[in-house]
């Protein structure tokens, strides 16, 4: 069974577009390619576990085995040599990124402390966005007593969209609650 979300972008969302941005074929509607979830761990180099609890966090979170990124060069100001374990990133498409968008707008999202919405700023230019997370509790699936350190994470959303307005209007129909501008 496809995705709950992947079926309304078919339905409802992909049509509406259609519609608003007057596109003439269906393969011009911005549709989400990817997403991508990283921590970066500037702890890893004083706590070797700090690596394998953020990795079990995020393949709690996403339902997919992370890489763990390592460093390009050396950098002696972070004590940082070449090599070391800095981060883990997972890479989600197709069904499991719906399954979870789905999660993060309509169960975790919700769940902030003092939540009024995502920054509609947070656009790169090209219709993709990018959302910091302050911890990873805000995902039902992590249990909170087997949390070592609270952990924040990154996540970009790709889109196809050419302009930041079409992927704004894209994310506003999955769901994405954007702040309103205030003026």
């Amino acid at each position: 069974m496809a995705p709950r979300l992947k079926e309304r972008y078919k339905t409802e969302i992909a049509p509406e577009l259609m519609r608003e941005f007057k596109y003439k074929n269906i393969m011009q509607v911005p549709r989400v390619e990817k997403v991508t979830v990283n921590i970066g761990l500037g702890e890893a180099r004083e706590n070797a576990r700090a690596v394998e609890s953020a990795t079990a966090d995020i393949a709690t979170i996403t339902g997919q085995k992370p890489v763990v990124t390592k460093s390009k060069k050396a950098i002696a100001n972070f004590k940082i040599r070449e090599g070391m374990p800095i981060g883990v990133a997972v890479t989600l498409r197709g069904d499991r990124m719906y399954e979870f968008l789905d999660r993060m707008l309509n169960a975790a999202l919700p769940r902030i402390r003092d939540f009024h919405g995502v920054p509609a700023k947070a656009f790169d230019g090209r219709g993709n966005f990018s959302l910091g997370v302050r911890e990873q509790l805000i995902f039902p699936e992590i249990d909170y007593d087997k949390v070592d350190r609270i952990r924040g994470m990154q996540v970009n959303i790709v889109t196809t969209a050419k302009t930041d307005e079409e992927g704004k209007r894209l994310l506003e129909l999955m769901g994405m609650p954007f702040t309103k501008e205030r003026g």
